[in-house]
């Protein structure tokens, strides 16, 4: 008789990184993910680049690099230099759910970033672009509002430095919302696949971070609830999903790592200094630079930078975000594009902060022998900026390269992701070391993220060696006895962890 099919239980931390949470598990604030990994496997995941949020999870899901998808941030060109659109979903390509569905195995997703639900042998509650998006089925929020006995949780709001000890709140009660929505489909629809993400992890490891490096025991008491809290809706979906006879894995992963940030690269501005970007006008009127001089310096006077913080909330939203352009401008690319001479510039930074785009209204840019002299140059400047270490990346080196039609033509990383390129005219320099966390936050996105699995087939200890997000979905067909699709970039990395078909 043969043995039952094997479910798979994925648990997405975003942002997720062994850096905070190695220190957690031995301080005893995450029994459930140490037991995982003292009884499974624990590795590096190596993400995609740019390593963001939607060209991540969007690589996981279909085990298509950026390069294959098509997609490489948040946005993507919408035709004219200064204007851009949110990407629209992953689709057409496969993602692994759709594969398990068209074969009769019954999925799950919540909380995936997905405009909407769509038909699949299964159901689908999306998260972040939108807190009412479409489900399916279509009475699945009422379903899930109904056992949550309230609204099924948003994206939270943008972070204040004066409510941060509520907006800390309100995350610790988005995660226990969202594990008892996820335990309760798990328990009610006996899905074969479930994916369950939290996305509070990266936004409070964002906004947070100096405060979450510290060693645990001096971690502030209402981050450390709020993992504690990220443990238990783990472990009660575990059990959930796990109600179901049969065998099965669970896997914790993440689309990235995370870690301090230290400055910001103001790409387009360095464009500028260097003669790749040319303006008609300024766009930075007297009282930007003196604005941004002044917040600055206040960051180096004791008992001032908290004040610039406050100020800086007051000037986020609302009228005092529209008092701020008043008097010192936008200093956004959006606003700055129509400021530019784009008759003479050779190249900007936009939509893809990570990237660069040669600019396509230059005539003297027709050839693809200037264009491919101007990018040698770009790179070379590069690659010799003193003050910063920048790799400079062609996108056919690190992607398949079937589906380049939006990628940047370069792309930069700069002090291994310790510095963040940025694309506004915000500050007059282009390198500001000692970075103000007063609108950014103090933590931002690493290469490594995690992988913690445990469960049926996978042997304790094992060591998976060099993996990949995208080595992810195939690994997960392959131990539900599925083959992945050839024309997949990942590739499965079951037989290292003990996982047979």
């Amino acid at each position: 008789m043969p043995s039952p099919a094997r479910r798979f239980l994925i648990l997405g931390l975003d942002g997720g990184t062994f850096e905070l949470l190695d220190p957690l598990m031995e301080s005893g604030d995450l029994p459930f993910l140490r037991s995982m990994a003292r009884k499974g496997v624990k590795a590096p995941l190596t993400s995609v680049y740019p390593a963001k949020t939607i060209p991540a999870w969007y690589s996981f899901a279909t085990g298509l690099d950026p390069g294959e998808l098509g997609i490489f941030g948040f946005t993507e060109p919408a035709g004219v230099p200064g204007h851009s659109k949110l990407v629209q979903t992953f689709r057409p390509a496969e993602a692994i759910w759709d594969r398990l569905s068209r074969i009769g195995r019954r999925v799950g997703v919540v909380n995936f970033p997905l405009w909407s639900g769509y038909p699949v042998h299964g159901f689908i509650l999306p998260g972040m672009f939108s807190s009412s998006a479409p489900t399916f089925p279509g009475n699945l929020r009422a379903e899930v509002e109904g056992q949550l006995g309230g609204e099924y949780p948003a994206e939270l709001p943008v972070f204040k430095d004066t409510e941060r000890d509520a907006w800390v709140a309100g995350a610790t009660r988005s995660v226990v919302q969202r594990g008892r929505a996820a335990a309760a489909l798990a328990a009610r629809h006996r899905p074969d696949f479930l994916f369950a993400l939290f996305r509070e992890t990266d936004r409070l490891q964002h906004q947070l971070w100096k405060e979450l490096a510290r060693p645990a025991s001096e971690i502030p008491t209402d981050l450390r609830e709020f993992w504690q809290a990220v443990d238990t809706a783990c472990a009660d979906i575990d059990a959930a999903f796990r109600a179901t006879a049969g065998p099965a894995v669970t896997l914790v992963i993440s689309d990235h790592g995370h870690g301090e940030i230290h400055s910001d690269f103001l790409t387009n501005r360095w464009l500028q200094e260097e003669g790749f970007l040319q303006f008609q006008s300024a766009p930075n009127p007297l009282g930007r630079r003196l604005f941004s001089s002044l917040f600055l310096s206040a960051q180096r006077i004791p008992g001032v930078a908290r004040f610039s913080r406050r100020m800086a909330d007051l000037l986020r939203e609302g009228h005092g975000a529209s008092l701020a352009n008043l008097v010192v401008g936008d200093a956004s690319f959006e606003q700055a594009h129509s400021h530019i001479d784009w008759k003479k510039t050779i190249a900007f930074s936009y939509p893809v902060p990570e990237g660069i785009y040669l600019n396509p209204h230059n005539p003297d840019l027709a050839t693809p022998a200037r264009r491919a002299s101007a990018l040698d140059a770009i790179r070379e400047r590069l690659e010799q900026y003193s003050e910063a270490r920048i790799e400079v990346l062609g996108p056919e080196q690190i992607y398949r390269g079937r589906n380049l039609r939006h990628a940047p033509d370069l792309l930069i990383r700069v002090d291994d992701m310790r510095t963040e390129p940025r694309m506004d005219f915000a500050y007059p320099q282009a390198l500001i070391r000692d970075r103000p966390d007063y609108f950014c936050g103090s933590g931002t996105h690493r290469m490594d993220g995690i992988l913690i699995g445990a469960g049926d087939g996978i042997r304790a200890g094992a060591n998976p060696g060099a993996i990949r997000l995208i080595d992810v979905a195939p690994t997960i067909l392959e131990g539900m006895g599925v083959v992945a699709p050839a024309t997949w970039n990942g590739r499965s990395f079951g037989a290292r962890l003990g996982l047979a078909s």
